[in-house]
């Protein structure tokens, strides 16, 4: 080992440089030569490092073959190659999973077409319509490829040059060597543990059980089975590439091992792969895959590199019938592991797909071994992100490829006759696919194979060869084989009597017409660009069809009659016999005849390759009955697609209620979205066409029998049977919607002169009729063509208007008014409850409107005569016969519905009339609908004035009347005369009705307006005559507020005396507050926070809290919903609560039991203990003493017995309730265990209400609010509850503590009373000291065993003094902690507040020895901003404690709040005169202050500090766009894992700093259990609390514990307003300001913890997510 570290020398390298280059055998030489080094590197009996193994691989191995490649050193060698080199055109990058990867979607050929990161924002494509999406793996960046992009084909950094040619020796000596590596590498991988090792390579008789990856089996059962075998722990078990040697021994031994894991893992359907292989093998397979990446950086060097290595590849072997090396490997793709496929397909990329040549070769192996590779990849269990298959992609994708494939290879038959054989064992008696029981997993891999053939015919040709044309006929011949299968497949039959036992499967057959979705649209467009392929298209459609023996007829032809005329047709009942809804060829057929088939060129180009002998004579017998004979029976057509269409009917009437839920589901995917366009829309689009062609009597007759409705519109046929009736009602509702939408629906192109445009158009009318829909909902309900495009975006601007999404919501479209006239209230694509949706919301919007029908477009020549079926005989039959039931009121015999669509009939066929009378004249209109429905011996017109009086019609009389005046305005075209005027005499009277009632209604709002004027006008006298007393009122109420608004000292304000009465929201009784009375309190919720740490990511030392640092690392807050309770109501639903939720599944993520946890009754909202709501300190009167001396702290050693002083003061329920909040303030602050009888008890309670105070200030002053006009109710109840809380905790301590820490704290205002450990002036939070000092200066007059509280006098005195002497502390530690000047300052130098700051920073300066600590010019105004954020939070504190209202000023802005602050806090206006006022007591602290070492220290910038005002915390600033996001994630390397493993990049919005989350390498420990890494970090970032953005999933995470957690809305929108979690729709993503700012807020106002337990409590929780782990 020790020889081996060291690099080979010189002259051995030339030496044996020299060997092989004069051997007669090289090969044989480099095999000697790997033989002898390669197991001395792998594979030995001590694993070195990753590092010193390949430190030993490019020395012993890698430099030998390069200088042999190059014939002189490497480096010297690369540089001449750079020198003529210039870089590829092609990218060529391979994705790794889950990278982020860009697609034009104005420029890409398809939407395979992809580019990089890189290359992407380097490219013009950048400021086009793009999407990005995360790749899964194995494909590679198309940048360079000119045949994937109509412009912009390269990026700037790879723009086309002149390529580097080698020279001729070069060439050969590299196409020499890798032949020999490439034979080594290929033997290698394809290597099986049945073959015989060659003597070459072996050395010894060693052998490894090597145990490979698979799909089957779990992680932990892999783990237990190698424990129980042979004793392997977790980490030699953890792999990489797919596999791992387990044991390492003799031959024997390793036998062992293997057969004892077989069987330990036989009860699983596959056993655990295991091969036992000889060290050798090892060590030269690993080797093999190290030259795999060995090969990709030297191919990367020189494009002669690389075709040396295609040729290479490529060659054909001299063996016979054993393929090339690349068509070996490709074989063997599924046998091999994870780690060999990788390198493998890596090497593929970046040189056969590189060449154009070269990919046509590899092509064209690839198609050449197509089906074998498909059945391997069946069979294997490996993702297909890791299967060669996956490379079909890059392959059948490129248009001039894909021609070439389908003329030399036929690909189209090869990939269809691959699913053929796989599907085969599906196939029944009559070569019928049936699915029952089939395998998901194999099934799910044989669909994947239907994307070949999307990829194959995703590019339509724009020139056709006969080749082209033979070879594509000869695959969709093929194709419909397979549709030959599917036509009739999975046939139901009603059930009787008894319901069905068993569901059948029908999920696989609609799994395989979802993926036929695209590809059946696609053979359609190649068949419409050629007339030739059309012809024979339908030719073949035809045949197929004609051969299809699904669901035959029984009976023979019968005669039916009706109106005089004869329908002769067979009989067939879809209610009593098998119906199927697969019905292919009748759909694929359907869209070719709409095409072009029915077309007159078509015929005359049918004709002239008649006569050029093109076709034989019965191929033109068949298509000359179809085109030019009348006679030809259509009915064979429209049988199938008719039956279907009555089978949803019918199930829609429930009719095949026995049938089961399955049954329900394939008619709702029948007429969803995601199939409708090649499923119900074609057997809509076949019936169009039959009905263009059959008589219209005749196809209205035929509908009839199949709907099962003749016999009851011939008069013949009655029941009582209500169930049987409701069923006829339901089918005659259907039946007339089918006519509705047969003659109605014309927006499809070759029916009607439409564009796709104008479909699109139209669909998104129809679905914003429903309601405004966001852009996403829009989509969904839209369907998408092969390159997942809608056509959405060209169409939504003319027919909407966007509403932009607030700080919640997204943004929504709302139809523009004028495209409400194209609104059909039976558009065929509305689902039942988007019909009524869409119904409600636009009668509503009309008023009073008739929703008629919209006009339709015309409809083309071809199909212009299916209009004659509104004014046929049997129509007008039929509405005759309903309107007739509704007027002799048999009301078992119709409904409103019946009613509601033959008017909607009756209204298309006046619309149609009225369109042809404005465009020809009377003579040449032969549509006669009006005259026919009024010249019978009961014209059907003559029952609308009867049903307009039938009183459950009142909803459709708005409609008939409509109908009616179209009549008298044809009538008027007709007759040029209104020879209809009784029409309107039952109107007249009505209209004057409706005339009175406007009249009446105007004249009151007129009396309303006139009363409310005088009113107005005797207000505004009222205020004239008397406006001097209103002003002198309003002056002395100003002047006597102002003097009461003082919170502390002897002019102290009055205490409000209201009676404060709360309602508890559990019993809703009413209870006042008061000291003796029954406790109510605050739902409440503590946490420890970071809000507004100055040093993110240190710890609060928890062993002696009582002086909080100013960095104010971490503190405790206690935040409220404001919802009140009884204190004992409370009790009993925190008890019922802990009963209920302990059998709650996943109830522990929501709410932690153990710790006190519950949610709030009313809100929800989070909470751990409960704030007791206490009364505030009676009123007081003003006191006009003298002010005492500032030497009160003489008394500070005087103690009392507190044992009686909390039952006196509050009763027993209150107290108790202080007790239970004060415990949970310091478990939750200190992170210990409860412990009432803490002496920090009462120090965690007063610290707690300094940060709470201190975060309500923060967020105010970080809005600009208004410090006490802008405070939510919750936050001022809570804020007020919190002070008083704080306030009693001096009653429940011990009072000698209580007094020991009012000593410990005055100590670092009085030196003299100082301890050792007591901290300086600039190591303390004043504000945290002041609300200490004041909360506990009242223990300073407890007396031993008398219970003494301070006067209101001596309280309102104690609080001054504190205030003043915490100030000046504070004034100077914001002097000592500034330096230097601040930009954009105002310069203040004059003036009596200027001299009082010059007065003071003089003495400053004196007593720091001349250490200048801000420049003069700036003091003043440093200083007063410094001390602004302290003074308040004094007020807040002040207000809560004694309750005197604050000044206005202070309610209405937060601009110039200094003067009305110090006025509220008795301070004078000028904060430097505090100085001045109390020089003598002063200076003499001034100097004792500043003597402390730790203030030199600072001085000297020995040490750092805390400059004032602090800093304002914020999240992170986010890039604008998030392409920057995604584009900073793809270049994260985890600093612990070196595997190209995908990673989950999380961004942490606290403090910036990316993690890699949701990963083995990056877990840790914490508390003694593994957490990842996010939940690492947030535990020192944020005290346990985080925020972090997953970049590649767009969402936000909200953590609150190691196993508490939610999503959040990522602040990134695209331009239509909407997130786009896990980027699955791709569209660009731009920061929304708003929501980043609510964000904000949600940290700010400690709300996170709140958001997730209501996120946890909406979502039903059924498997629960490791948050831990993140």
């Amino acid at each position: 080992r020790a020889e081996l570290s060291n690099p080979m020398p010189d002259t051995t390298f030339k030496s044996l440089l020299d060997e092989w280059r004069e051997a007669v055998d090289s090969a044989a030489e480099l095999l000697r030569y790997l033989r002898e080094q390669v197991p001395q590197i792998y594979c030995l009996e001590k694993e070195s490092s990753p590092q010193e193994e390949e430190e030993l691989v490019q020395n012993r191995l890698l430099h030998p073959l390069e200088c042999f490649l190059f014939g002189e050193d490497p480096q010297e060698g690369l540089e001449k190659l750079k020198q003529g080199s210039t870089s590829s055109q092609l990218c060529g990058r391979v994705f790794k999973e889950g990278e982020t990867v860009y697609s034009c979607r104005d420029c890409a050929i398809d939407p395979t077409c992809v580019l990089c990161m890189d290359c992407f924002q380097d490219s013009v494509h950048k400021g086009h319509r793009y999407k990005m999406h995360a790749s899964s793996g194995g494909g590679f960046c198309d940048c360079g490829d000119v045949e994937a992009w109509k412009i912009g084909p390269c990026c700037s950094k790879h723009d086309p040059g002149d390529e580097c040619v080698l020279e001729p020796g070069l060439y050969e000596c590299a196409k020499k060597l890798f032949q020999v590596l490439l034979h080594y590498i290929t033997d290698l991988l394809v290597w099986e543990e049945s073959f015989e090792l060659s003597g070459e390579l072996v050395k010894e008789d060693a052998y490894y059980c090597v145990l490979y990856n698979d799909e089957h089996h779990s992680y932990e059962h892999v783990i237990y089975t190698l424990q129980r075998s042979v004793n392997c722990d977790l980490a030699e078990a953890q792999t990489q590439t797919g596999r791992r040697a387990v044991k390492k021994g003799t031959l024997r031994s390793c036998q062992q091992a293997k057969d004892l894991i077989k069987v330990n893992s036989h009860h699983y359907t596959f056993p655990l792969r295991v091969e036992i292989l000889h060290s050798a093998v090892m060590a030269h397979q690993s080797f093999a895959l190290r030259l795999g990446s060995w090969f990709q950086q030297i191919i990367g060097y020189s494009v002669g590199f690389r075709q040396a290595f295609c040729q290479v590849a490529l060659e054909p072997s001299t063996e016979r019938d054993r393929p090339c090396l690349i068509s070996r490997l490709m074989l063997h793709d599924a046998r091999m592991y994870k780690g060999a496929r990788k390198i493998v397909h890596e090497l593929i990329f970046c040189s056969l797909l590189m060449e154009t040549e070269c990919k046509r070769l590899f092509a064209i192996e690839f198609t050449k071994h197509y089906k074998q590779l498909q059945k391997d990849f069946i069979n294997d269990d490996h993702e297909r992100s890791i299967s060669i298959t996956a490379l079909s992609v890059q392959i059948f994708t490129v248009p001039t490829l894909a021609r070439q494939l389908i003329e030399e290879g036929n690909v189209i038959k090869v990939i269809v006759d691959t699913v053929m054989d796989l599907l085969r064992e599906h196939l029944d008696a009559n070569n019928r696919f049936h699915f029952q029981g089939y395998n998901s997993d194999k099934f799910f891999r044989i669909q994947v194979i239907f994307h070949d053939l999307r990829y194959i015919l995703i590019s339509k040709p724009s020139l056709w060869t006969e080749e082209l044309r033979k070879q594509f006929l000869e695959g969709f011949k093929v194709f419909l084989g397979l549709l030959n299968c599917m036509q009739g497949m999975e046939e139901v039959k009603r059930q009787f009597g008894q319901h069905i036992e068993v569901e059948p499967e029908w999920e696989a057959g609609f799994s395989i017409q979802i993926q036929l979705r695209h590809i059946l649209a696609m053979f359609q467009d190649w068949c419409s660009c050629d007339d030739k392929i059309l012809l024979l298209a339908f030719e073949e459609c035809l045949k197929a069809l004609l051969r299809c023996n699904n669901q035959p007829f029984h009976s023979e032809a019968t005669d039916y009659y009706m109106c005089k005329h004869i329908l002769h047709v067979r009989p067939y009942k879809v209610s009593q016999e098998p119906v199927s809804i697969h019905l292919p060829i009748s759909r694929l057929l359907a869209t070719i005849l709409s095409k072009k088939v029915c077309s007159k060129q078509v015929v005359s180009v049918c004709c002239g390759w008649y006569k050029q002998s093109y076709f034989h004579c019965w191929h033109w017998i068949i298509k000359g009955c179809l085109l030019l004979q009348e006679s030809f029976d259509y009915t064979q057509f429209v049988e199938y697609p008719l039956r279907c269409v009555v089978l949803a009917a019918q199930v829609t009437a429930e009719m095949w209620r026995r049938n089961g839920l399955s049954l329900v589901s394939q008619i709702y995917y029948y007429q969803d979205v995601k199939c409708r366009d090649e499923m119900y829309d074609k057997d809509i689009l076949m019936l169009q066409v039959t009905a263009s062609k059959m008589d219209p009597n005749h196809f209205l007759m035929l509908i009839l029998l199949r709907f099962e409705l003749f016999e009851i519109f011939n008069g013949s046929c009655s029941s009582k049977d209500q169930v049987r009736q409701s069923s006829w009602n339901r089918l005659t509702e259907e039946m007339l919607y089918l006519l509705i939408i047969i003659v109605g629906e014309r927006y499809v192109p070759g029916i009607s002169q439409v564009t796709k445009e104008d479909v699109t158009m139209r669909e998104v009318i129809h679905l914003l009729c429903i309601e405004p829909m966001a852009h996403s909902s829009l989509v969904k309900g839209l369907p998408e063509n092969e390159s997942h495009e809608t056509g959405l975006e060209t169409v939504i601007s003319k027919v909407a208007n966007f509403k932009k999404p607030g700080v919640s919501g997204h943004g929504l479209y709302e139809v523009k008014k004028e495209c409400l006239a194209e609104f059909n209230p039976f558009f065929y694509h509305y689902s039942k409850s988007q019909h009524s949706k869409a119904e409600d919301s636009q009668k509503k919007r009309r008023a009073q409107e008739a929703l008629r029908p919209p006009v339709p477009p015309p409809f083309c020549p071809a199909f212009s005569s299916i209009v004659r079926l509104l004014c046929c005989d049997v129509l007008i039959h039929v509405l005759r016969r309903v309107l007739q039931r509704a007027v002799e009121d048999r009301a078992a015999q119709w409904t409103e519905a019946m009613i509601q669509r033959a008017l909607h009939l009756i209204g298309q066929g006046l619309l149609e009339e009225k369109t042809q009378l404005e465009d020809s004249t009377v003579e040449e209109v032969t549509f006669d609908f009006s005259l026919k429905a009024r010249s019978e011996c009961k014209p059907a017109l003559q029952f609308m004035f009867h049903v307009k009086a039938v009183p459950s019609l009142e909803a459709q009389k708005d409609m008939i009347k409509w109908i009616l005046q179209k009549l008298n305005y044809l009538v008027f075209l007709v007759c040029k005369s209104f020879t209809l005027t009784c029409f309107w005499l039952a109107q007249s009277a009505q209209d004057k009705e409706k005339a009175e009632r406007k009249r009446k209604a105007e004249a009151a709002k007129l009396h309303r307006q006139k009363i409310m004027a005088q009113m107005s006008a005797m207000q505004k006298n009222f205020i004239e005559s008397n406006k001097m007393l209103f002003i002198t009122l309003l002056c002395s109420c100003a002047m006597e507020q102002k003097e009461l608004c003082v919170a502390v000292g002897p002019h102290r304000g009055s205490t409000p005396t209201e009676r404060e009465v709360l309602t508890c929201i559990l019993c809703q009784e009413e209870q006042e507050v008061a000291a003796q009375a029954p406790a109510m309190v605050l739902t409440a919720c503590v946490q420890r926070s970071t809000v507004l740490t100055q040093c993110r990511g240190k710890t609060l030392r928890s062993s002696y809290p009582l002086f909080m640092p100013p960095e104010l690392a971490v503190g405790t807050h206690i935040g409220t919903c404001g919802h009140v309770m009884h204190a004992t109501c409370w009790q009993k639903y925190f008890e019922a609560i802990q009963n209920t939720t302990r059998n709650r599944l996943h109830a522990e993520l929501i709410i932690d039991l153990e710790n006190g946890e519950y949610l709030c009754p009313l809100c929800k909202s989070l909470c751990n203990t409960v704030l007791v709501v206490s009364p505030l300190p009676a009123a007081t009167q003003r006191v006009t003493a003298m002010m005492e001396t500032w030497g009160f702290v003489e008394r500070a050693n005087r103690t009392s017995d507190p044992s009686s002083a909390l039952e006196r003061k509050f009763s027993d329920s209150i107290a108790e309730m202080l007790v239970v909040c004060a415990t949970t303030v310091h478990r939750v602050g200190l992170q210990t265990a409860p412990n009432e009888l803490c002496p920090y008890v009462p120090v965690m309670a007063w610290n707690t209400c300094a940060f709470t105070i201190q975060a309500i200030e923060n967020i105010l002053q970080g809005e600009d609010k208004p410090l006490f006009g802008s405070l939510q109710n919750r936050q001022l109840a809570g804020l007020k509850a919190a002070v008083q809380f704080s306030a009693a905790q001096r009653l429940k301590s011990s009072q000698a503590v209580v007094q020991r820490h009012f000593t410990d704290m005055l100590g670092v205002l009085l030196p003299a009373l100082g301890r050792e450990n007591t901290p300086s002036l600039l190591e303390v939070d004043f504000f945290h000291l002041l609300v200490g000092l004041v909360l506990s200066v009242p223990s300073l007059y407890q007396e031993e065993a008398v219970d003494l509280q301070p006067s209101s006098v001596s309280s309102a005195y104690n609080h001054l003094h504190i205030l003043h002497l915490v100030t000046m502390a504070h004034l100077l530690q914001v002097i000592l902690s500034s330096t230097g000047a601040t930009t954009n300052s105002p310069n203040i130098t004059s003036g009596e507040e200027a001299r009082a700051a010059a007065e003071l920073y003089a003495t400053v300066s004196q007593h720091t020895e001349g250490y200048r600590c801000l420049s003069s010019p700036w003091f003043q105004y440093r200083v007063r901003r410094g001390i602004t954020p302290f003074l308040r939070c004094a007020a807040l504190f002040f207000n809560g404690l004694t309750g005197v209202p604050p000044p206005e000023e202070l309610s209405i802005t937060s601009q110039g709040q200094m003067e009305a602050l110090c006025s509220y806090l008795a301070l004078p206006p000028n904060v430097f005169q505090l100085f001045q006022e109390h020089k003598e007591t002063v200076t003499p602290l001034l100097e004792s202050w500043c003597g402390s070492s730790a203030i030199t220290k600072v001085l000297k910038g020995e040490i750092q500090t805390i400059r004032y005002p602090r800093r304002r915390n914020h999240l992170i600033e986010l890039p604008e766009d998030y392409s920057a996001l995604l584009n900073q994630a793809s270049h994260f390397q985890c600093p612990k894992s070196t595997d190209d493993d995908r990673k989950h990049p999380t961004l942490c919005l606290f403090c910036g700093v990316m993690l890699c989350s949701q990963s083995v390498c990056c877990q840790t420990q914490l508390d003694g259990d593994d957490v990842g890494a996010c939940t690492a970090h947030a535990a020192t970032c944020g005290a346990g609390v985080g925020m972090f953005l997953r970049i590649r999933e767009c969402e936000v995470i909200l953590m609150a514990s190691k196993t508490r957690g939610s999503t959040y809305p990522a602040p990134y929108l695209d331009d239509y307003g909407e997130t786009d979690p896990q980027l699955g729709r791709g569209n660009p993503l731009h920061l929304c300001p708003e929501r980043y700012r609510k964000l904000n807020q949600l940290w700010q106002q400690h709300c996170i913890l709140e958001e997730i337990a209501r996120s946890l409590e909406v979502v039903n929780i059924m498997f629960a997510f490791e948050w831990q782990m993140l």
